[in-house]
This record gives C-alpha cells, structure tokens and sequence, in this order.
C-alpha cells in the first residue's frame, strides 16, 4: 500500500506526512522531526489519516494481517503442542525400555501370505491387524509384551498346504526404539541389521509347527484364525540356533550368528543351554513311536 505523502496526526507530536512506507514500518515527518511506527499496527493506535478512504483501507489491511497473525501463533502453539506431546512421548519410551520387564512369551509369529508376504520382506515391517471387537474395535492391535527385545517370525501356507506343513519364511528383531505400549500405528518397525529372509530350500526344513506348541493341546498343529500369537523366547532361540546351523559355511552365516547371540544377550538366554525343539510335530512323533 502506498502512503506516501498522506497527512497523518499523532496525539504528541501533532500534524505530520509520510515519508516512506514499508510492509513492516512507516516512517512520518513531524514538525519535531521524522518517526518511525510499525505499519500497519500504529494506525487507529498512535497515528490517524486525515483521509478517510485512506484510514478505512489501512484499517481493513490492519484487520487482514492481525487475522494472519492469529493464524500463525495458532499454527505455531499446535506446533509446539505437538512438540512437547512427542517429547512425553519418547521420555515414556525411554522409561519403558529402561523398566521393561521380558516376558519368556515376548516374540510374536505372524501368518502372512501372497502380496503381504513381499510387502513385509521389502519394508521390514509387519502389521499386527485391527481389533475385531470391544470398544477399540477397529483400531490396531497393541502386542503390550513386545519391545526391542522381540523378534517377529513371519510364517507362511500356501493355499492347499496342510497346516502341518507351515514354513517359516522370515525373522526380524525389532527395531532399538520399538515399544508395543505405545505402538499407535499397528506397524512394528524391523531392525535395520537383525533380519533374515529364507530361501525356498532354508524354509522347507523350518517347519513351524517343530518349535510352536499350545501347551493346552500339545499335539494339535491348528492354526485357523487370527494374525498373529506370541511366541516363547526360548523357540525363537532355538529357531535362530537352527538358521545358524542351516547357514554354516555360507554367505549368510555371519549374520545368523551375530542374530542369534545378539537375541540370546537381549533376552538373558545362555546360548549354550538351549533345549532341542519340541512343538507340536515333534511331540506327535514321539507319541505315535
């Protein structure tokens, strides 16, 4: 807006004229000399125009830029709101990793076919589904046992395999800031190191149903609903002992050795004093003999 040269008063320093005009400052002659206001905020509060299309212009952008100015300290106290809620947030999780107690069940398997079985393999993340009933119903399911000590085992069975037959495809140790307490999201995030993708002849020899077992029915290998079951520690070590073994003298044994120890050390497991598997196959072998 230009005032140059427009009449202004000032309740002390009386009749003056606009100099110069900037989008943050006026600056007016008076009779004791040139003044400097912030525009267009001195306007209707230090300074008057004389004329009135003039004054009704300026108070009219004066409306428009308190408007933006409110918006601005809206946007920046949501911002900081957001801030510090997020800040709370990470001192609860760095509370919870400092207190997290481990479950001997902190694992979880997963049942994962098709296109979600590459999805989980490409983001080295997995979905632990929406709960079905109860008032969170629709919202994520919250694995509250599972921390960055956790590993998720993904399984697979393709249409027409018996379920006995269940491979394991895959395993990922949680990422370092993972807390099931506070996953919103539903997502647990994979360790960028710690993750091991089998191949087709590595997954052929880990069945699932050697290391899983419902101790209510040790010898049923049933898995007919839900996404998703917490996993005991000591099957996951087993399973990663096995990987190790499956590996030897590979490109990838490396890796599955510094997995193994590395889960062993997390979850307090002497590496040298795991028991052989014994899920549910095993268990109906040794019965039928």
């Amino acid at each position: 807006m230009n005032l140059l040269n427009q009449q202004v008063k000032h309740e002390h320093f009386g009749d003056g004229t606009v100099v110069d005009c900037t989008a943050s400052h006026v600056r007016v002659r008076f009779p004791v000399g040139e003044k400097r206001f912030a525009f267009p905020d001195a306007f209707g509060t230090y300074l008057s125009l004389t004329d009135p299309e003039t004054a009704r212009l300026v108070e009219d952008l004066k409306k428009e830029v308190e408007k933006k100015r409110k918006a601005k300290r809206r946007a920046l106290d949501k911002q900081r709101a957001e801030e510090l809620a997020e800040r709370q947030r990470e001192l609860e999780r760095e509370r919870l990793l400092r207190s997290q107690a481990s479950s001997p069940a902190s694992q979880a398997c997963f049942w994962c076919d098709g296109e979600e079985l590459e999805k989980v393999f490409a983001e080295w993340r997995v979905f632990t589904g929406l709960r079905k009933s109860g008032q969170d119903a629709g919202k994520p399911v919250r694995l509250v046992r599972m921390g960055n000590n956790s590993a998720c085992l993904i399984t697979e069975r393709e249409q027409g395999m018996a379920e006995e037959d269940r491979r394991i495809a895959g395993v990922f140790l949680a990422d370092e800031t993972f807390v099931g307490k506070l996953c919103d999201d539903g997502y647990i995030p994979g360790h960028p190191k710690y993750r091991l993708r089998f191949s087709e002849e590595e997954s052929q020899r880990l069945l699932f149903w050697n290391y899983y077992c419902d101790e209510r029915y040790p010898l049923n290998t049933t898995w007919n609903r839900g996404r998703h079951r917490y996993f005991h520690n000591i099957w996951m070590a087993q399973i990663l002992r096995d990987v190790v073994s499956l590996r030897a003298e590979t490109e990838g044994e490396e890796l599955a050795k510094e997995f193994f120890q590395h889960f062993c050390e997390l979850n307090h497991i002497d590496g040298e004093k795991i028991p052989p598997p014994n899920g549910s196959l095993i268990r109906q072998k040794a019965q039928a003999s």
